[in-house]
């Protein structure tokens, strides 16, 4: 069973190359093992290209090994035609013996048909190899899946004393709690989900563009609240530059190319409607990088899966204070003079 793992562990390191670029497919990383020696490997690189087990068969110099080999996968392979052939046609028409699974894919156009038709083509095939591990590699695809939800991130930055930013500002711009580094981190982040949220008030304070500028990679879909259609044409959120779903309580304005206007009821549960908005237009994951009432709104409905809290070295005095979240599951990494806080909610 440790040989397994071991290969199950290359497959986990493979798929997190893709993080950001297979929206809605997971991450998925294989490996081909002849006598205890890869001889192939590959991942899903981009959604709509092609998946890792097409990768991994076609990276195989000497194709003949195959039929001599053993296939690993971190999700079980899909059996249905979407916008590539199925995984499990590939490995059953090259007359690959064995293969090893790490977890069942949730998605119920797969759920276990792959590996039944595996079995059925006469395949030997184990399932369950570092499960935990496989599925947390794609707790954003296993929670939109099992919980018709997208995985929900709460993110923030509070001084010292306990405050996210000064009661006034002079300038339509953030003050800035954190050092470069924290900063360029969550640029970082805003590559790996698909969608980020923030509230009338931040847009209206800060004019931010919500896009990747210090990392290379996608930029997330932008999502703003924006209840009495208050922002101004002219704020970056609305440049048509980068998908943009506006939520409001009035369909006032028209939808453009890339601007979407969503119409929901500001007066209860908030936080459900934009989850099942969001579910309806199948992302998987969302950064909430809003003000404190965008944020309190998630807390306080449970609707959040992980907080990831920085505290940098500054004392604001006073201002607007920040979130309140228990933190009994958490995790704390240093970023030069900045403390982070990674706290996951498994309620």
């Amino acid at each position: 069973m440790k040989i397994h793992e071991k290969y199950i562990k290359r497959c986990i390191a493979l798929a997190k190359n893709g993080l950001g670029a297979t929206y809605p497919n997971p991450l998925v990383g294989s490996v081909i093992v002849y006598e205890d020696k890869i001889i192939g490997e590959g991942w899903h690189q981009k959604a709509g290209e092609p998946h890792a087990e097409v990768n991994t068969v076609n990276s195989v110099k000497d194709k003949s090994l195959l039929k001599k080999s053993t296939i690993y996968v971190s999700l079980e392979p899909c059996s249905h035609f979407g916008k590539t052939p199925p995984c499990c046609d590939l490995i059953i028409k090259n007359g690959i013996p064995n293969v090893v699974i790490g977890t069942v894919d949730p998605n119920i156009m797969v759920a276990g048909n792959g590996i039944k038709k595996l079995i059925e083509a006469g395949i030997h095939v184990t399932v369950g190899i570092l499960e935990d591990e496989c599925n947390e590699l794609n707790k954003r695809f296993f929670t939109f899946h099992q919980k018709k939800r997208p995985y929900i991130l709460l993110k923030w930055a509070q001084s010292q004393d306990g405050f996210i930013a000064p009661l006034e500002k002079s300038e339509k711009k953030p003050v800035w709690i954190t050092n470069s580094h924290s900063r360029q981190l969550v640029h970082k982040w805003r590559t790996e989900e698909q969608s980020i949220l923030v509230g009338t008030q931040t847009v209206i304070d800060d004019n931010p563009k919500l896009n990747a500028r210090d990392w290379y990679g996608n930029n997330p879909i932008r999502l703003v609240l924006d209840q009495y259609n208050r922002i101004p044409k002219e704020n970056a959120v609305l440049d048509n530059q980068t998908k943009t779903i506006v939520f409001t309580n009035s369909k006032t304005a028209i939808s453009e190319e890339s601007t979407t206007f969503e119409v929901i009821n500001f007066e209860q549960n908030i936080a459900g409607q934009i989850a099942d908005l969001l579910y309806k237009h199948n992302i998987q994951s969302v950064i909430i990088e809003g003000g404190l009432q965008t944020l309190q709104t998630f807390i306080d409905a449970n609707l959040w899966d992980e907080a990831r809290i920085f505290t940098g070295k500054a004392f604001l005095g006073n201002g607007i204070k920040a979130p309140l979240i228990p933190k009994i599951n958490s995790e704390k990494y240093t970023i030069e003079e900045d403390e982070l806080t990674i706290t996951r909610n498994y309620d």
